[in-house]
């Protein structure tokens, strides 16, 4: 086996079809192996030949060799393109239009030319990286190439994109393209003898057929058309499957490294807006509403545990999501639901919580919803600013029941060091809250127990804290059972 592998570093793959006008915008993708043989010989003939260390026999070997089968071709990703150009004519002082197509490579992009069977001795194997090392451009000059054999297993051996059509099974697979392979040395021999057999055509012919194959494929492309041949005759056309978009233009788009969302605001619309005591309730109806578009997107079983709070590894502290609900404009309504996750949403987890759109409940509430910011900024950054004086606005109800030495007081501490926030230097309690304009509730008059069942309660009652830390701490931070879904939430209500 023989591997060649080709880059373009121009971006660039400049080469006419045979059969095609220049401004008709064709080009010969893959490059052609009568091309590439053309291109070896060239390279001797520039830069090794004057050296002394490779003779013409060798190289004649050489191409031999490469004549005895087609190859195969590993694409790298292309697009046809093309430039123009208004060439001047100094005689009528008019331009004319002039196509110069191409064919657009990534630079970074190997194209791989592969002989399944070729056998090369150690002197064609020699001489072959020293045309490969100095090999300037492939096609035409614009056509700057960096060539080289390949030897390691796995570049060698990487599946082939464009293959000769085999018509024995009559199965396609791609669109076909024709190429112009070289003739073998017996093929180009039969040829010429028949084309010379006729002495009047033969004094024409005579210079573009010379006798070896090497000098033919050597012969210059301008003096073949002159001769009037409708193709290379040391060249035969053979046809090639490819891939149907191995030319279809590619937009590139720039990738932009953006960090993970870990909040995101929705505004609540409808009428009327839930009551700020029925928090509770409206963060589970928000649960449920990002639940029912994971299990659209992602599929029953396959919701993000950062979502769902399920089956999240031992010790994780809290860093699934939060829903809370809250009343931005002290008005006593809810008319905001953040979803908060401390460790990030990835990109297909945010997409699922910026498609929820409604919430509704089996009572006949209903409410829209409109994503307002997602990131950490815009409204919801009144609940993630840091503060270190914190103020309960819906109750707190202690997550674990009250031993003796283990209060509430106790319980807010040990959460916070739990969750890696410093301990509250003060903490106060008091009785209620003020909900709108004049009008004050306790923490009975808040929902204060889940729709599921099953749950361990040790708190039923509630109660309302002002805490305030030795340090600025960030938010939103809400504390003890139910805390993912309203209960529990504080705001920040500056130092004092």
């Amino acid at each position: 086996m023989l591997a060649l592998s080709f880059t373009f570093p121009a971006g660039r793959y400049h080469a006419t079809p045979w059969d095609r006008h220049v401004n008709e915008g064709a080009v010969a993708w893959p490059p052609e192996p009568w091309r590439i043989l053309r291109g070896l010989i060239a390279t001797w003939h520039c830069k090794v030949k004057y050296s002394g260390r490779y003779s013409e026999a060798a190289l004649l070997g050489l191409i031999e060799a490469l004549t005895q089968e087609l190859p195969e071709y590993g694409l790298p990703t292309a697009s046809h393109s093309h430039t123009r150009h208004y060439m001047p004519q100094f005689a009528t002082d008019k331009t004319s239009l002039v196509l110069d197509a191409f064919t657009g490579v990534k630079r970074d992009e190997a194209l791989t030319v592969v002989w399944p069977n070729a056998e090369l001795s150690k002197d064609q194997v020699d001489l072959l990286d020293e045309l490969l090392f100095v090999m300037g451009y492939l096609g035409r000059a614009e056509s700057w190439v960096e060539a080289k054999r390949l030897t390691d297993a796995p570049e060698v051996n990487c599946k082939p994109d464009a293959t000769p059509l085999d018509t024995g099974t009559g199965e396609l697979k791609g669109e076909t393209v024709t190429l112009y392979a070289p003739l073998s040395p017996n093929e180009y021999q039969s040829l010429r003898q028949r084309f010379l057999a006729d002495k009047k055509s033969a004094k024409k012919l005579e210079t573009t057929l010379p006798e070896g194959l090497l000098h033919a494929l050597s012969v210059d492309t301008a003096e073949l058309r002159k001769q009037g041949w409708s193709q290379p005759p040391a060249a035969r056309r053979v046809s090639y499957v490819r891939p149907v978009d191995a030319l279809r233009p590619r937009y590139a788009t720039p990738r932009i490294q953006v960090p993970d969302a870990t909040t995101g605001s929705f505004i609540v619309v409808g009428k009327p807006l839930p009551r700020v005591e029925e928090a509770l309730r409206i963060g589970e109806l928000m649960r449920m509403a990002v639940m029912s578009q994971a299990k659209r997107i992602c599929g029953e079983d396959k919701v993000p545990a950062i979502l769902s709070g399920h089956e999240m590894p031992e010790g994780n502290r809290h860093r699934h999501a939060f829903y809370l609900p809250w009343d931005s404009n002290h008005d006593g309504r809810i008319d905001r639901v953040v979803v908060h996750v401390p460790d990030g949403m990835e990109a297909d987890q945010q997409r699922i919580v910026e498609s929820v759109r409604r919430l509704w409940s089996r009572d006949g509430g209903e409410w829209r919803l409109v994503l307002e910011s997602i990131g950490g900024t815009g409204i919801a950054n009144t609940l993630t600013q840091p503060s270190r004086v914190w103020e309960s606005v819906t109750p707190y109800l202690h997550p674990w029941h009250v031993k003796k030495h283990f209060g509430v007081v106790a319980q807010i501490k040990r959460e916070c060091r739990e969750r890696g926030l410093p301990e509250p230097a003060i903490l106060e309690s008091f009785d209620k809250v003020e909900v709108g304009k004049n009008r004050e509730r306790r923490p009975i008059h808040f929902r204060r127990f889940r729709n599921r069942r099953g749950f361990t309660q040790p708190d039923r009652l509630g109660s309302f804290w002002r805490l305030s830390f030795p340090e600025p701490v960030e938010g939103p931070l809400a504390l003890g059972f139910a805390c993912h879904f309203g209960l529990g939430l504080f705001v920040p209500v500056g130092d004092t």
